[in-house]
């Protein structure tokens, strides 16, 4: 096998197609979500909405990471947390195409990829990530979170499942 050939195929297993398709469709969807909500809802003008007695929609820009840990509200700072996440997405696509992963964990990977590259777009385009669901129960708020972290909470969890089930599967 060339040179060529060899880092080919390391950048670019039997499951990458896979991992390419979620990535993009991720990335469209939390994309395509966000201007809806923020262009043609207009999310921000309405403050909050609720929708059911523990769940409302409201405009939360977080200039930091989880739980707004981290704040940064320079620009520097917001492409600082760009960079990292554009790291961590190139670590785990090479941890895919690097360790010939199974479907499960090209599914998992994609979604945090294309989570954690969804929420970058939003620090360049808007300083900081737009979230917008918020769950509510007796007085107890969750943080408000966006399709990007629904997509990397679902692959964390597809990488658990994926590593509780084995190599015997």
């Amino acid at each position: 096998m060339t040179d060529f050939a060899s880092s080919r195929s390391a950048l670019w297993s039997r499951t990458a197609p896979l991992a390419a398709i979620v990535i993009i469709a991720t990335i469209a969807i939390d994309q395509l979500h966000k201007w809806w909500m923020l262009s043609v809802y207009d999310i921000e003008a309405k403050g909050r909405v609720e929708i059911a007695p523990f769940f409302d929609l409201i405009y939360v820009k977080n200039i930091g990471i989880s739980y707004s840990l981290f704040n940064q509200e320079s620009m520097g700072g917001q492409y600082l947390l760009v960079g990292f996440a554009v790291a961590a997405s190139a670590a785990l696509w090479g941890w895919l195409n690097w360790s010939r992963g199974s479907r499960m964990m090209a599914l998992s990977l994609g979604l945090i990829i294309g989570g954690a590259l969804g929420n970058a777009i939003d620090r360049l385009r808007l300083g900081g990530v737009a979230d917008f669901f918020s769950f509510h129960a007796y007085g107890f708020h969750w943080y408000v979170f966006n399709i990007a972290d629904v997509a990397i909470v679902a692959g964390v969890i597809g990488l658990l499942y994926e590593s509780f089930r084995g190599e015997s599967h």
